[in-house]
Protein backbone atom coordinates (compact mmCIF):
# COMPACT_ATOMS: atom_id res chain seq x y z
CA UNK A 1 0.00 0.00 0.00
CA UNK A 2 1.26 3.50 -0.91
CA UNK A 3 1.24 6.28 1.48
CA UNK A 4 1.31 10.09 0.84
CA UNK A 5 1.16 11.56 3.84
CA UNK A 6 0.37 11.44 7.92
CA UNK A 7 -1.56 13.45 10.23
CA UNK A 8 -0.13 12.24 13.36
CA UNK A 9 -3.16 13.20 15.41
CA UNK A 10 -7.02 14.38 14.66
CA UNK A 11 -9.57 14.49 17.06
CA UNK A 12 -12.31 15.11 14.62
CA UNK A 13 -12.13 12.31 12.04
CA UNK A 14 -12.78 9.37 13.96
CA UNK A 15 -16.37 10.10 15.87
CA UNK A 16 -15.71 9.45 19.59
CA UNK A 17 -11.73 8.47 19.26
CA UNK A 18 -8.01 9.94 19.15
CA UNK A 19 -6.97 9.29 15.82
CA UNK A 20 -4.12 9.28 13.04
CA UNK A 21 -4.34 9.52 9.55
CA UNK A 22 -2.78 8.01 6.95
CA UNK A 23 -3.55 9.63 3.06
CA UNK A 24 -3.21 7.77 0.65
CA UNK A 25 -2.73 8.81 -3.05
CA UNK A 26 -4.82 8.13 -6.40
CA UNK A 27 -8.25 8.29 -7.02
CA UNK A 28 -11.01 7.00 -9.52
CA UNK A 29 -12.96 10.38 -9.25
CA UNK A 30 -11.47 13.78 -10.13
CA UNK A 31 -14.47 16.02 -8.25
CA UNK A 32 -13.24 19.84 -9.55
CA UNK A 33 -13.71 21.16 -6.07
CA UNK A 34 -11.44 18.44 -4.28
CA UNK A 35 -9.06 20.42 -2.08
CA UNK A 36 -6.14 17.29 -2.31
CA UNK A 37 -5.38 17.78 -6.32
CA UNK A 38 -1.93 16.16 -5.45
CA UNK A 39 -3.61 13.39 -3.61
CA UNK A 40 -6.36 12.91 -6.64
CA UNK A 41 -3.42 12.86 -8.96
CA UNK A 42 -1.27 10.64 -6.97
CA UNK A 43 1.22 13.24 -7.87
CA UNK A 44 1.98 14.01 -3.88
CA UNK A 45 5.49 13.82 -3.25
CA UNK A 46 6.74 12.78 0.12
CA UNK A 47 5.04 16.16 1.77
CA UNK A 48 2.11 14.29 0.62
CA UNK A 49 -0.87 17.22 0.40
CA UNK A 50 -3.26 17.79 3.57
CA UNK A 51 -0.18 15.71 5.78
CA UNK A 52 1.44 17.66 9.03
CA UNK A 53 4.62 15.42 8.33
CA UNK A 54 6.78 13.80 5.38
CA UNK A 55 5.40 10.28 4.19
CA UNK A 56 6.42 7.20 5.69
CA UNK A 57 7.46 3.82 4.37
CA UNK A 58 5.15 0.79 5.42
CA UNK A 59 7.75 -0.16 8.33
CA UNK A 60 8.29 3.50 9.29
CA UNK A 61 4.88 4.18 9.70
CA UNK A 62 4.23 0.99 11.92
CA UNK A 63 7.23 1.76 14.36
CA UNK A 64 5.42 5.25 14.86
CA UNK A 65 1.97 3.82 15.33
CA UNK A 66 4.04 1.19 17.73
CA UNK A 67 4.96 3.98 20.16
CA UNK A 68 1.65 5.40 20.01
CA UNK A 69 -0.25 2.41 21.56
CA UNK A 70 -2.10 3.39 24.46
CA UNK A 71 -2.06 7.17 23.37
CA UNK A 72 -4.25 6.63 19.98
CA UNK A 73 -7.51 4.84 19.71
CA UNK A 74 -7.75 4.18 16.04
CA UNK A 75 -6.32 5.02 12.39
CA UNK A 76 -8.02 6.79 9.41
CA UNK A 77 -7.59 6.04 6.10
CA UNK A 78 -8.22 8.51 3.65
CA UNK A 79 -7.03 9.85 0.27
CA UNK A 80 -7.34 9.88 -2.92
CA UNK A 81 -9.52 6.74 -2.73
CA UNK A 82 -7.93 4.53 -0.55
CA UNK A 83 -9.98 1.40 -2.07
CA UNK A 84 -7.98 1.63 -5.28
CA UNK A 85 -4.48 0.46 -2.87
CA UNK A 86 -3.31 -3.12 -3.47
CA UNK A 87 -2.79 -4.38 0.10
CA UNK A 88 -5.30 -2.34 2.06
CA UNK A 89 -6.35 -5.55 3.73
CA UNK A 90 -2.88 -6.20 5.20
CA UNK A 91 -2.90 -3.03 6.18
CA UNK A 92 -5.71 -2.97 8.02
CA UNK A 93 -4.73 -6.48 9.79
CA UNK A 94 -1.69 -4.92 11.22
CA UNK A 95 -3.67 -1.72 12.24
CA UNK A 96 -6.04 -3.84 14.62
CA UNK A 97 -3.19 -6.04 15.56
CA UNK A 98 -1.77 -2.81 17.17
CA UNK A 99 -5.08 -3.04 18.93
CA UNK A 100 -6.17 0.36 16.90
CA UNK A 101 -9.97 0.67 15.30
CA UNK A 102 -9.61 1.33 12.02
CA UNK A 103 -12.11 4.58 9.98
CA UNK A 104 -12.05 4.26 6.46
CA UNK A 105 -12.98 6.46 4.18
CA UNK A 106 -14.07 5.81 0.77
CA UNK A 107 -16.28 7.64 -2.41
CA UNK A 108 -18.40 4.60 -2.51
CA UNK A 109 -17.62 2.95 -5.73
CA UNK A 110 -15.98 -0.05 -5.21
CA UNK A 111 -18.29 -1.67 -2.77
CA UNK A 112 -17.27 -5.46 -3.19
CA UNK A 113 -13.81 -4.19 -1.76
CA UNK A 114 -15.87 -1.89 1.34
CA UNK A 115 -17.89 -5.45 1.47
CA UNK A 116 -15.12 -7.75 1.80
CA UNK A 117 -13.04 -5.16 4.80
CA UNK A 118 -16.32 -4.52 6.51
CA UNK A 119 -17.55 -8.07 6.78
CA UNK A 120 -13.81 -9.90 7.50
CA UNK A 121 -13.66 -7.25 10.51
CA UNK A 122 -11.06 -5.12 9.13
CA UNK A 123 -12.91 -1.67 9.29
CA UNK A 124 -14.48 -0.11 12.49
CA UNK A 125 -16.23 2.48 10.91
CA UNK A 126 -16.88 3.82 7.42
CA UNK A 127 -17.48 7.33 6.49
CA UNK A 128 -18.40 7.53 2.56
CA UNK A 129 -19.17 11.25 0.21
CA UNK A 130 -22.15 11.05 -1.67
CA UNK A 131 -21.55 14.03 -3.84
CA UNK A 132 -24.62 15.21 -5.34
CA UNK A 133 -28.17 14.40 -6.67
CA UNK A 134 -27.93 11.21 -8.85
CA UNK A 135 -28.74 13.35 -11.89
CA UNK A 136 -25.77 15.92 -11.60
CA UNK A 137 -23.22 12.69 -10.04
CA UNK A 138 -21.18 12.39 -13.17
CA UNK A 139 -20.65 16.37 -13.06
CA UNK A 140 -19.62 16.57 -9.93
CA UNK A 141 -17.38 13.73 -9.59
CA UNK A 142 -15.56 14.93 -13.09
CA UNK A 143 -16.20 11.84 -14.74
CA UNK A 144 -18.73 11.80 -17.95
CA UNK A 145 -21.32 8.79 -17.73
CA UNK A 146 -20.47 7.97 -14.57
CA UNK A 147 -22.32 4.98 -13.44
CA UNK A 148 -24.04 5.18 -10.54
CA UNK A 149 -24.68 1.94 -9.74
CA UNK A 150 -21.45 0.77 -7.24
CA UNK A 151 -22.31 4.15 -5.11
CA UNK A 152 -25.87 2.64 -5.04
CA UNK A 153 -24.75 -0.74 -4.66
CA UNK A 154 -22.06 0.92 -1.50
CA UNK A 155 -25.26 2.97 0.12
CA UNK A 156 -27.43 0.12 0.42
CA UNK A 157 -24.69 -1.96 1.93
CA UNK A 158 -24.14 0.37 4.63
CA UNK A 159 -27.95 1.11 4.90
CA UNK A 160 -27.86 -2.89 5.93
CA UNK A 161 -26.10 -1.40 9.26
CA UNK A 162 -23.01 -4.09 9.04
CA UNK A 163 -20.43 -1.16 10.23
CA UNK A 164 -20.82 2.04 11.55
CA UNK A 165 -20.95 4.80 8.73
CA UNK A 166 -21.83 8.67 8.39
CA UNK A 167 -22.18 9.86 4.54
CA UNK A 168 -21.05 13.65 3.86
CA UNK A 169 -21.63 16.08 1.26
CA UNK A 170 -19.44 18.66 0.78
CA UNK A 171 -21.59 22.10 -0.85
CA UNK A 172 -20.71 24.05 -3.40
CA UNK A 173 -22.57 26.82 -4.79
CA UNK A 174 -21.43 26.15 -8.28
CA UNK A 175 -22.64 22.44 -8.34
CA UNK A 176 -25.77 22.46 -5.56
CA UNK A 177 -28.94 24.22 -5.89
CA UNK A 178 -31.44 24.06 -3.11
CA UNK A 179 -33.82 21.34 -5.26
CA UNK A 180 -30.55 19.17 -6.06
CA UNK A 181 -29.24 18.51 -1.95
CA UNK A 182 -33.10 17.82 -1.76
CA UNK A 183 -33.32 15.33 -4.55
CA UNK A 184 -30.17 13.76 -2.71
CA UNK A 185 -31.91 13.66 0.68
CA UNK A 186 -34.55 11.78 -1.12
CA UNK A 187 -31.86 9.30 -2.34
CA UNK A 188 -29.97 8.77 0.75
CA UNK A 189 -33.24 8.26 2.42
CA UNK A 190 -32.68 6.11 5.69
CA UNK A 191 -29.05 6.64 6.31
CA UNK A 192 -27.87 7.07 9.73
CA UNK A 193 -25.67 10.61 9.87
CA UNK A 194 -25.25 13.07 7.14
CA UNK A 195 -23.11 15.50 7.37
CA UNK A 196 -23.49 18.38 5.03
CA UNK A 197 -19.40 20.43 4.90
CA UNK A 198 -18.99 23.91 3.59
CA UNK A 199 -16.62 23.93 0.65
CA UNK A 200 -13.49 25.72 1.65
CA UNK A 201 -11.42 26.91 -1.45
CA UNK A 202 -7.58 26.89 -1.39
CA UNK A 203 -5.00 26.90 -4.00
CA UNK A 204 -5.07 22.81 -3.72
CA UNK A 205 -8.62 22.70 -5.61
CA UNK A 206 -8.24 20.85 -8.24
CA UNK A 207 -10.67 22.97 -10.32
CA UNK A 208 -8.30 26.15 -9.82
CA UNK A 209 -8.67 28.37 -6.88
CA UNK A 210 -10.96 31.44 -6.99
CA UNK A 211 -13.69 29.02 -9.24
CA UNK A 212 -15.80 27.38 -6.97
CA UNK A 213 -17.16 29.02 -3.78
CA UNK A 214 -19.50 28.13 -0.34
CA UNK A 215 -23.03 28.38 0.66
CA UNK A 216 -24.02 31.03 2.47
CA UNK A 217 -24.15 29.60 6.28
CA UNK A 218 -27.90 31.22 6.84
CA UNK A 219 -29.14 29.70 3.65
CA UNK A 220 -28.10 26.01 4.22
CA UNK A 221 -29.29 26.54 8.35
CA UNK A 222 -32.60 27.63 6.71
CA UNK A 223 -32.70 24.21 4.22
CA UNK A 224 -31.00 22.28 7.01
CA UNK A 225 -35.11 21.73 9.09
CA UNK A 226 -36.18 20.30 5.52
CA UNK A 227 -33.78 17.85 4.62
CA UNK A 228 -33.64 16.60 8.16
CA UNK A 229 -37.27 16.37 7.36
CA UNK A 230 -36.24 13.44 4.94
CA UNK A 231 -32.97 12.41 6.55
CA UNK A 232 -33.53 12.81 10.29
CA UNK A 233 -29.91 12.36 11.19
CA UNK A 234 -28.39 15.48 8.33
CA UNK A 235 -26.63 18.06 10.14
CA UNK A 236 -24.06 21.02 9.32
CA UNK A 237 -20.44 20.13 9.89
CA UNK A 238 -17.72 23.44 9.28
CA UNK A 239 -20.61 25.96 8.78
CA UNK A 240 -19.91 29.42 10.44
Amino acid sequence: MRIAGLQKLTLLDFPGKTAATVFTPGCNFRCPFCHNADLVTGEAGRDGAAADSSALSIDELFAFLGKRQGLLDGVCITGGEPLLQSGIDEFCTRVHELGFAVKLDTNGSFPGRLRALVEEGLVDYVATDVKNAPERYAETVGVPAFDLAPVQESLDFLRSGAVPYEVRTTVVRELHTADDLRALAAWIEGVQAWHLQSFIDADSVLGGEGRFHAWDPDDLRALLPELQAVVPGAQLRGVD
